[in-house]
């Protein structure tokens, strides 16, 4: 054998020697669709935030069977016609999770897109419905376990008579909807709808509406809408000199929120929220150290948790948690098997169940109401989990 012709099969065995361990090396990418721009980019921008650090503390220690995370974003525009696009593109090439997208009609448009085979879609909003055992999962608690605690807490305050203002869009409709259910339970025959108001996203003003309700004389209101269409609500209320009790949506449980709007806000305005939020209710140990992991882990990347970022941590990091159980190997059929009967896992929203809480995890029992102290600059708990009171 000549010299060159060693030579060259030397080159091979040790080419065929390291491929295992390039392969190995090769990044285990979870795709993602998040709204980086349009007109809920202020949710896919901060959820990105989560991701990144998600990603740093799980490579910092060993990645997923030693291979390390990468989640691949793509853009889509706070579009739901976007969104089906980029997921059919996915689904073309056979991945087995989609993670997003940061919209629930966006989510509620891939959804039909499913195959008996996956991929499993774990949705980054809170609002929709999936059907139980599905391969369709959403992030923290359903509009109706927030409703129901959210009723119990404004009735056991004594606050029986209610006004409400829903924006027309889909979220709106989904949130009144719930409403409607909590207030049909035997527990809330008390409760009293004394003005029901609608309201379109972009309109300009809501006086005509907060006339309406400031002469109906409630002693509560939901003002329900996220961002600027939130922040209208607000200073529609303000203007009209009505200041009652109010719960907005959680999705304006942000600094940005508070900082953007805080001249007009009520004196008591109320969200329904989850454990990072409960300084002054119980809280578990399991759930007290996941929270302070996952407010350290952000800092690292230059961010902390609000309800924006929280929506897109518990999904991210339960699923990487199942990856690294079952490897990276794992199809989605394994995946939705391994969450639809996950019970015990503990993540920034609390101790997990998904068998009594289907395609969620969490529930009632997970929710805390917090309200805007606007003297300490400060989200403060206003009820234990569930929404009993903390002080009638």
């Amino acid at each position: 054998m000549t010299r060159a012709r060693r030579l060259l099969l030397s080159l091979i065995v040790a080419a065929t020697l390291a491929a295992p361990a390039a392969r190995a090396a090769e990044p285990y990418e979870i795709n993602t669709i998040l709204s980086l721009t349009g007109n809920i980019a202020f949710v896919g921008q901060t959820q990105l935030k989560s991701l990144k650090a998600i990603e740093k503390m799980v490579n910092d220690n060993g990645g997923i069977h030693g291979r390390p995370l990468s989640f691949v974003v793509a853009d889509d525009t706070s579009s739901p016609q976007t969104a089906v696009q980029l997921a059919q593109s996915l689904i073309a090439k056979g991945v087995p999770i989609i993670l997003g997208s940061s919209s629930p009609n966006a989510c509620g448009a891939i959804a039909p897109l499913l195959q008996q085979n996956g991929p499993l879609l774990y949705c980054l909003a809170n609002g929709g419905v999936a059907v139980p055992g599905s391969y369709e999962f959403f992030t923290e608690m359903s509009y109706d376990e927030l409703m129901a605690v959210t009723v119990r807490y404004f009735r056991e305050r004594g606050l029986t008579r209610l006004a409400t203002i829903f924006a027309t869009d889909s979220g709106g409709q989904t949130a009144e909807k719930a409403l409607q259910g909590a207030l049909a339970l035997p527990e809330n025959k008390s409760m009293q709808i004394v003005s029901a108001q609608h309201f379109a996203p972009g309109d300009a003003s809501v006086a005509a509406q907060m006339a309406v309700i400031k002469g109906a004389n409630p002693n509560a209101m939901i003002a329900w809408a996220t961002g600027g269409a939130a922040g209208n609500l607000m200073r529609g209320e303000k203007d009209i000199g009505l200041d009652v009790p109010t719960m907005t949506s959680p999705g304006n449980l942000t600094d940005a929120f508070f900082k953007a709007y805080g001249p007009v806000l009520p004196t008591d305005l109320i969200y329904p929220a989850v454990p990072y939020y409960a300084s002054g209710a119980p809280t578990d140990d399991a759930t007290k150290k996941a929270v302070a992991e996952m407010a350290k882990a952000l800092e690292a990347v230059g961010a902390h948790p609000d309800m924006i970022t929280i929506s897109a941590w518990d999904p991210a990091l339960v699923l990487v948690s199942a990856l690294q159980k079952l490897g990276p190997d794992a199809s989605a059929q394994q995946l939705r098997d391994y969450l639809l009967h996950l019970q015990g896992w503990v993540g920034g929203n609390g101790r997990y169940d998904y068998v009594a809480n289907p395609q969620r995890g969490v529930g009632g029992n997970n929710v805390v109401m917090v309200r805007w102290d606007a003297q300490r600059n400060a989200v403060v708990a206003a009820s234990n989990f569930g929404g009993a009171p903390l002080n009638k």
